[in-house]
């Protein structure tokens, strides 16, 4: 089964996870999947199959070689993000791209366009895989799984390329923030991984946001309008001032490379009760304890100028930035990076402006830097993804597996 053929099969499940609930998996549906992958690994042969209760699915390349070889992983996840819809997903491949705007459905008039996503233009001539436009596509991260198990498949075939054990994983709930919650890192027993779960070919990440989501919530006071004077507390203009004493600058469209933002996620508001819910980011640690401290600041402020207990601020910390544990064992990116040269792909070494399983299963003791799956414009029906790009995030794990020095 080619890589094409298995990440088709895999967006035909509806795996979109929900943040609103408590269980693990966050929906049923994303059983569905994982079964599927389970009865697919036990066909490839692999050894030490185990999908436990939380639809955790863990399989085992044995070595074939005596060689003292390092235990590594690839890791990626099987659900996809709450924010567009992943059910009935029609892909469609658009052979030899040719740089012109892609109609995704005519009917809707939604247009995929390098005019709006320029990036498009470094993948003519290649073949990519695209939406029907009203849904998104689940590369993010059906292609991780459909790398890594082509990828297996492809040094089963080829026993002449010696190997130590691999391990491979499959977890519910990556998209809001639950993947690595109960990943069991002992039982997945490697001496580090690697999730497959970026975007453009090459990207090797293992730096990210440490990150902490803020929900304010304001209390006011209702009476009629023509009575109101010194009297009414309007819960949705007291929300309007608190998002205005942020700084307008350091939001998600007006930040790149390292600078972090405030993102302002979700708003409601009447005169009687209003809430605000923020997700705040940043890589450098000190910045980001900054900026939850404004937050912290803001709330007191607006409790001295209003009743006290007016604004009710509560903050979550959600990970922390990786670099500070993968930085220790430096040489697990210089092994993706040579693979990647060996693979005909050129490294590029980012920070993620984002979240990673990988964060936090490397503060749970298994380093874990992130590679690149090929897709593009994530969570969204502007989702696509080459074929090509694909194929190499395959020769790409197959050289890391090959290339690993002995013990």
């Amino acid at each position: 089964m080619t890589v094409v053929d298995r990440f088709l099969k895999y967006v035909s499940f509806d795996t979109q996870s929900d943040e609103e609930s408590e269980t693990t998996p966050s929906t049923e549906k994303q059983w569905a999947l994982a079964k599927a992958l389970k009865a697919e690994v036990e066909a490839l042969g692999l050894t030490d199959v185990s999908l436990d209760e939380n639809a955790y699915l863990m399989a085992t390349l044995p070595a074939n070689t005596p060689a003292k070889l390092p235990t590594i992983g690839f890791i990626a996840h099987i659900d996809t993000s709450p924010d567009m819809a992943g059910g009935s997903v029609k892909p469609r491949i658009v052979g030899n791209y040719d740089g012109k705007p892609i109609v995704l459905n005519r009917e809707k008039n939604i247009v995929l366009s390098p005019e709006m996503f320029p990036e498009l233009l470094n993948h003519t001539g290649e073949d990519l895989i695209v939406t029907d436009g009203t849904t998104l596509l689940g590369a993010d991260d059906k292609a991780g799984i459909a790398e890594i198990l082509t990828a297996v498949q492809y040094l089963i075939e080829h026993p002449e390329i010696k190997h130590g054990k691999v391990r491979i994983a499959f977890n519910p709930d990556e998209e809001i923030g639950m993947g690595a919650s109960k990943f069991d890192v002992e039982k997945f027993g490697c001496d580090w991984a690697y999730t497959v779960d970026g975007g453009e070919v090459g990207e090797l990440e293992y730096e990210n946001f440490n990150a902490a989501t803020a929900s304010i919530e304001i209390k006011g006071l209702n009476v009629h309008p023509g009575y109101a004077k010194n009297k009414m507390r309007n819960a949705g203009l007291i929300a309007m001032q608190f998002a205005a004493m942020l700084p307008p600058q350091e939001t998600p469209e007006h930040t790149t490379g390292y600078e972090g933002f405030y993102h302002l996620i979700g708003i409601t508001g009447t005169i009687e009760e209003a809430s605000l819910f923020y997700i705040i980011r940043d890589h450098d640690q000190k910045k980001f304890e900054q900026r939850l401290n404004r937050f912290t600041k803001i709330t007191q402020y607006l409790n001295s100028v209003y009743p006290s207990n007016t604004i009710e601020l509560n903050i979550k910390q959600q990970y922390r930035n990786m670099r500070e544990i993968v930085e220790q064992k430096k040489h697990i990116i210089d092994l993706a990076e040579d693979a990647m040269k060996a693979a005909g792909v050129t490294p590029l070494i980012r920070p993620i402006r984002g979240g990673t399983d990988g964060a936090q299963l490397s503060f749970k003791g298994l380093p874990c830097p992130n590679i690149f799956a090929g897709g593009m414009n994530f969570h969204g029906r502007y989702e696509w993804i080459p074929v090509q790009s694909m194929e190499k995030a395959v020769r790409v794990i197959v050289k890391i597996i090959e290339k690993l020095p002995q013990k």
